[in-house]
């Protein structure tokens, strides 16, 4: 958690620097929220009452006599009190309360301005270092993942592999590569990036965030290659990466919600192809003849976060592990009456409070493969995600029981810094064996 606040400020900055980010403050907008909790960390412990300043300008102008309604909520639940403050020279406390359990309420904000209404909210933690899992480890976990890996394994490992110098830099070359997976005929896809210099370098895997889409922009981040290692950055669908964003869209909306089907069986749960696939990418990565021998680092963020921490949990030829915000985390949490992990079952989807569905999500879910995990972990969230909510990832950071170091940005939504995401290689780099 070292350098906490450069790193919040370094967000902001970019916040305000680049539309793309802008999630916390719309780019252009004529109106600007900013909340201040009374804690610099934005951290209390249980029991202990806080409060959270609130501005909001326009034309960076206070909003003096601006009535602010406000909601109070646990995280990602219902709103448990209201009330409205009035602002005076643009500012105004709201008596946030306080947690006798440990966890994070929400002040959802919102406001009219000149007939238009703008919202904002912010998340504040209560001894969060305390939040358990309500998800269990079955007593066959293990067993049932060593048989699924040795059934997965007698898949013929074929490939293609071909050049797209359109993701290539002057120091790294980039290829698609066609790998089969799971059952014959299986396939997912990937970019492949290595450096040119002849040598022995280690491996990243890079698994994707939830959805069916193409790889955006291959070359985003190239830096991992042009500073000595081997990437993959894979699909998980057995989608070909180069077909049209119309095409992939017509996909999807036939597609349907992947992660949920087959879920009432845990042999027939769409994640366990996906699962293996991330080992069958490690085979892959370590068949290589320019690999290390040696470094084998696994590392995404939201879905791709869950998936690096699963294979890290599973595949013990894995060395390090770096998620972002990691999805599919404790999913069965609503049940303890507090947040729980993406896709939100509970909350967002009819049917799913059944025992055969529980059952299932606890073999594939985070905190039971973070139980695993032996090697490195460094992990990032923000506290005012309402995808991967920070109850769920705080769930999963203290559940670890390796060496592990977090870098918390509490006003991050669902969404990285590129500095962030730099300082990942970083970490790595500071980890090789």
């Amino acid at each position: 958690m070292k350098s906490l606040w450069k790193q919040v400020w370094i967000c902001l900055f970019l916040l305000t620097a680049v539309p793309l980010w802008a999630e916390n403050y719309p780019y252009r907008s004529n109106v600007l929220w900013v909340t201040v909790p009374d804690h610099a960390d934005w951290l209390y412990e249980t029991g202990e009452k806080a409060e959270v300043e609130v501005q909001c300008y326009k034309y960076g102008i206070p909003q003096d006599g601006l009535e602010v309604a406000y909601e109070i909520g646990g995280d990602m639940m219902p709103a448990e009190k209201s009330g409205t403050v009035t602002l005076k020279n643009g500012r105004a406390v709201v008596p946030m309360g306080t947690m006798n359990q440990p966890g994070f309420l929400d002040c959802r904000l919102s406001a009219t301005v000149d007939g238009t209404t703008y919202k904002h909210h912010v998340k504040i933690g209560f001894s969060p270092e305390k939040l358990q899992p309500y998800t269990k480890l079955p007593a066959d976990f293990n067993a049932f993942w060593e048989k699924t890996m040795a059934e997965a394994a007698q898949c013929p490992m074929k490939y293609t592999i071909e050049p797209a110098p359109e993701y290539s830099s002057e120091k790294s070359d980039c290829y698609l590569v066609k790998l089969q997976c799971f059952r014959p005929g299986s396939y997912i896809y990937g970019y492949l990036t290595r450096p040119k210099a002849p040598g022995k370098y280690p491996v990243v895997l890079s698994p994707p965030g939830a959805g069916i889409k193409t790889i955006k922009e291959p070359k985003r981040h190239i830096y991992y290659a042009d500073e000595g290692f081997i990437r993959l950055e894979m699909e998980i669908h057995g989608l070909n990466p180069t077909l049209s964003e119309e095409e992939f869209k017509e996909i999807s909306s036939a597609f349907g919600n992947y992660l949920s089907y087959g879920i009432d069986n845990r042999d027939n749960y769409y994640m366990k192809k996906v699962y293996m696939a991330c080992v069958r990418a490690i085979d892959y990565l370590t068949s290589l003849p320019d690999w290390d021998g040696k470094n084998v680092i696994v590392q995404g963020g939201s879905q791709g976060g869950a998936l690096a921490l699963i294979t890290a949990g599973l595949d013990k030829r894995v060395t390090a592990c770096v998620a972002n915000h990691p999805a599919l985390s404790d999913m069965a949490g609503y049940k303890a009456g507090r947040a729980g992990g993406y896709p939100h079952f509970f909350k967002k989807y009819k049917g799913m409070d059944t025992p055969e569905k529980v059952k299932t999500m606890a073999y594939y879910d985070v905190v039971n493969f973070a139980r695993q995990i032996k090697v490195p972990v460094y992990m990032t969230w923000g506290y005012n995600d309402n995808t991967c909510p920070p109850t769920t990832s705080y769930i999963v950071y203290n559940i670890l029981a390796c060496p592990k170091e977090a870098l918390i940005t509490p006003i991050n939504e669902h969404w990285t810094s590129e500095a962030t995401e730099y300082s990942h290689l970083k970490w790595i780099q500071k980890h090789l064996k």
